[in-house]
């Protein structure tokens, strides 16, 4: 061979080896979208998220077909707590037993719960690029990366969100409505369905102010179309005056469920 052969033979073997050496990562495959996981995203603030005291009652609560997208991005079991918005104090919210409740409904399915929620947010932190000054996260920009993130595994069927006790004077209460009916629009058109079922939770009745915004949700499905709200009739808190307890925070989920399932999923 001729000497002047064997720097090019040299170059062409060391470009090969480095082809070897990438190819794995760009041969990762896509994830399968799975038109039988049907995904649920949770969003408001911390009573969404939820505030409940975890006893053993409440760590059994599971079912194989009820999953949530953890804080890695990863698929898991659902169990509580869904949201680690913030870790010290997160515990059970109505996400779980709604998640429950779905499957129960649907036995042929998946169900892919989304936790989004983020404690003490008003519905102003609720816009592109607005920043939560308490624990700097930016909320919708933050759950729209997640949400697009989920709908690579599964198909986005509806949102529960409950909110509302960061704008609960008389005149925070204002604009709430208007605010609310622009985040669904915006949900809506990211998740590509102008029909999205979106159910709401009325804040507790055990607070005088919280009565602003429940006032204001009545007015909800004669305004925005494929909306519900669902009842906090008799829930109670857990003993600070505006966290739900477990059983009610449990409840609430349930009767969120018999809502979003009017919509005939």
């Amino acid at each position: 061979m001729k000497t002047s052969l064997i720097p090019a033979i040299f170059k062409a073997f060391t470009f090969s080896i480095c082809l070897l050496c990438i190819a794995p990562a760009e041969a990762q495959e896509a994830p399968k979208k799975d038109p039988k996981l049907n995904l649920y995203i949770l969003i408001g603030q911390s009573n969404m998220a939820g505030r409940g005291v975890i006893t053993s009652e409440y760590q059994e609560m599971h079912d194989e077909r009820v999953l949530m997208f953890n804080a890695e991005n990863k698929w898991v079991e659902a169990r509580h707590p869904l949201h680690f918005d913030k870790p010290k104090v997160a515990g059970v919210g109505p996400g779980l037993s709604f998640g429950l409740e779905m499957a129960k409904a649907n036995p042929d399915v998946k169900i892919g719960l989304i936790p989004c929620a983020v404690g003490g947010t008003p519905i102003e932190a609720w816009q592109p690029g607005a920043q939560d000054k308490a624990t700097k996260k930016f909320p919708y920009d933050e759950a729209l990366l997640r949400i697009k993130e989920a709908m690579k595994y599964g198909v986005v069927k509806g949102v529960v969100w409950h909110q509302g006790e960061g704008n609960s004077s008389e005149k925070g209460s204002e604009t709430y409505l208007a605010q609310l009916s622009e985040l669904i629009k915006r949900v809506r058109k990211e998740t590509k369905n102008k029909k999205l079922p979106f159910v709401v939770g009325e804040l507790g009745r055990y607070r005088d102010n919280y009565a602003f915004i429940n006032d204001k949700l009545k007015e909800l499905p004669g305004m925005v179309k494929y909306t519900a709200v669902a009842s906090s009739e008799g829930l109670v808190h857990k003993g600070d005056g505006t966290h739900l307890d477990s059983p009610s925070a449990t409840l609430l989920g349930k009767r969120m469920a018999e809502k979003m399932l009017y919509f005939k999923l």
